[in-house]
This record gives C-alpha cells, structure tokens and sequence, in this order.
C-alpha cells in the first residue's frame, strides 16, 4: 500500500472526539468525505470518516466509532495519509506529491531531483537536490 501524506492533527476540538486538521493538499473536497479512510500517525492505523466540517483554516473530523477527546489525544501532533489506490483523479491528472523523487532536466540536462513542494499561493514552488544542495 502506497501513502500520501496530506497534512497532521494540530489538535483536538471539543469532548467529543473530534481532531483539527492542518492540510494544504490540494484535492480536499474529494478526500473529506464521510466513510473516506485516513490513516494516522507513524503506524498507519486505519480510521474512517463519520463527519466533516471546515473550521477557519482546520478541516474538522469525528471517525466512526470515536465519541470522547480520551480516545484521539493520543493522536495530536500525528501526520495523517490517505491510501494512494483510494483516491481517484480524473485521466491524465498527477498528484504534485507523485513529482517528488523524480530527476529534473533542462536543455538534457540533469539538474537534480525533486525533494519538496513548498505550496505557496497562488503558485508551488519545487525544491531541487543536487550535490547536497537544495535550490
């Protein structure tokens, strides 16, 4: 099973169980859905969906099952994935994280390697490795 990382639990919110959410990725409308499954921290541990709902700039979730704070506090700080074969995109379509790890060529030219996106409105910007050097 291949993750995607799509952002991490900053906090929980309430007594009920329900986590905060800080995610830049870019296709949440077809992820934060009832019955969608995330995983949870360094461990993957499956969680499904059972309520949404945006919060300034937090993505609000209850997972099935989970009706008290004491259950999901454990979970503060932990990064959050989806499965890869889950999401679906329309044809032709890359996820920005899928570029990273690819070789970057200019001219046939290598430059380097992609390490990271840094998302930054209105337009990504791609971090290139190459001889130790991040550019």
């Amino acid at each position: 099973m291949e993750y995607i990382y799509i952002g991490f639990i900053t906090n929980t919110h309430g007594i009920k169980g329900e986590l905060r959410i800080l995610s830049d990725f870019r296709y949440k409308e077809l992820i934060f859905l009832k019955d969608y499954k995330l995983y949870i921290g360094d461990k993957k541990e499956l969680y499904i969906i059972n309520q949404y709902r945006k919060h300034k700039n937090y993505d609000m979730v209850i997972f099935n099952g989970i009706n008290i704070i004491e259950q999901v506090l454990k979970y503060k700080g932990s990064k959050v994935y989806i499965n890869k074969d889950d999401f679906k995109l329309e044809k032709n379509s890359i996820l920005d994280e899928e570029i990273i790890g690819c070789d970057v060529y200019e001219d046939n030219m290598y430059i380097g390697k992609v390490v990271d996106i840094m998302k930054i409105s209105p337009n990504n910007i791609l971090v290139i490795m190459n001889n130790n050097k991040k550019y």
